[in-house]
């Protein structure tokens, strides 16, 4: 198969860098799962947003002290300055977020000094994603592939010129591409307890360690401080932040509070850990008593309606939460408009590390920092779009891929811990 484009991941930041390309390029999207099934449907909080100039200070200052001030704070200063252009875009996407007449409504999350988020319900990601989702099934120069596994990239003089993946009945095809766009999400999967979809196994990492493309600190991997404590197996149930944001407490089991609740994140998952080890205890409770019973329904349904299924009612009960694997702030390094090392080679979303998280993720920058760097490395392929002059088709030996997917996993894994020592 050959395009002009291909964009490995159908979550907000690759269906958004689709969206900002021309319409005359053929753009092909393959993803690993069904195409709904993607992390950014799951994201709960919202999306931040530079309410005003007297707010740019402050937004500056609350992600660059959650990320441990070791941010690029360029990066973080194109994330801020972008961000009222990317909520323009996803309005005229048809996206609703909650609006108090004209006026949007902003929440508050942890380790944010003021509100800035804006949100639907608590499935703000699922309301952008599906308005990006829809917009791309529309574009007559946009074909989705679903069910399609990544296992390779095509390499020739330090160039990237497509990839090689297999259909969900193990049929290899090589992808020949102008320019390639890696946006394959976290590495959820590789973690036993995780808030991710257990496919997203750190593909992209694998490759760029394969070939030697500059990855950045791969051993930032940030711990959700409340998901719901369950005994079953599978992805675990986030309770966002913004339950916090708005009120909730964490109780230890003699129901006392032992922590600010609207620490960053790190900081209230070490604490969560360090009573849960002083107590003896697998999990912590999370007290939503101090939010109206109205607005839990209306600002949080599907937590509210999850819980309920899980037999614990938010109205009238606290719940168990215990901290879980949730996000990627290290990745495949890239430039301010998402170049990787590797010539044609582009990252965006979670897979992609430019900086603006350091060591710590704000709450409710991922959707933003994905989308206004992915829309970077739209501009940036269109404005220096050149075609290759030497793709050629050619037989993809499938045998050379037995267990990949094991050896994958156990090259990021392995890549993880060799950096993180090393920090020690």
């Amino acid at each position: 198969m050959k395009c002009d484009i291909i964009i490995v991941g159908c979550g907000v930041a690759g269906l958004y860098c689709a969206l900002n390309l021309p319409e005359n390029k053929n753009i092909v999207i393959v993803t690993k799962n069904i195409a709904p099934k993607s992390d950014s449907f799951l994201a709960q909080g919202g999306i931040c947003v530079l309410r005003d100039e007297e707010d740019f200070s402050a937004f500056f200052e609350d992600t660059m002290k959650a990320g441990h001030y070791e941010n690029d704070p360029d990066s973080v200063e194109i994330m801020i300055r972008s961000s009222q252009e990317v909520i323009g875009d996803l309005v005229s996407f048809g996206v609703q977020f909650e609006k108090n007449g004209d006026t949007f409504t902003y929440t508050r999350e942890g380790a944010h000094s003021r509100p800035r988020i804006l949100f639907h319900e608590d499935e703000t990601g699922k309301e952008i994603t599906s308005h990006l989702l829809e917009t791309a099934r529309n574009r007559k120069n946009i074909t989705l592939i679903e069910n399609f596994t990544m296992v390779d990239l095509i390499c020739k003089d330090d160039g990237c010129k497509g990839i090689i993946g297999h259909d969900a009945d193990g049929k290899y095809i090589a992808i020949n591409a102008n320019y390639t766009v890696l946006a394959t999400g976290g590495i959820g999967g590789l973690f036993k307890h995780s808030t991710n979809y257990r496919h997203l196994t750190g593909d992209a990492i694998a490759l760029a360690l394969k070939y030697g493309i500059k990855l950045q600190h791969i051993d930032y991997i940030q711990i959700h401080p409340t998901t719901l404590y369950t005994k079953k197996h599978g992805r675990e149930f986030l309770i966002s932040e913004s339950v916090r944001g708005e009120g909730a407490i964490l109780l230890n089991s003699k129901g006392e509070r032992f922590v600010n609740e609207l620490l960053p994140r790190d900081v209230v998952a070490n604490a969560i850990f360090d009573e849960m080890k002083k107590e003896g205890t697998e999990h912590v409770w999370l007290s939503l008593a101090p939010i109206p019973e109205e607005e839990i329904k209306t600002h949080f349904p599907n937590i509210y309606q999850h819980c309920l299924e899980e037999g614990y009612d938010v109205t009238k009960e606290p719940i168990p939460v215990v901290p879980s694997q949730h996000y990627f702030m290290g990745g495949i390094d890239v430039d301010k408009d998402s170049k990787t090392s590797m010539d044609r080679l582009f990252a965006v979303g979670e897979t992609a590390c430019n900086g603006v998280h350091g060591k710590n993720r704000l709450a409710s920058n991922s959707l933003l920092e994905s989308l206004v760097f992915a829309k970077r490395a739209a501009l940036n392929i269109t404005n220096n779009y050149t075609e290759l002059t030497d793709n050629h088709e050619f037989t993809v030996d499938a045998s050379q891929y037995d267990g990949y997917q094991n050896k994958y996993k156990e090259s990021v894994l392995n890549a993880i811990e060799k950096e993180r020592k090393s920090h020690e």
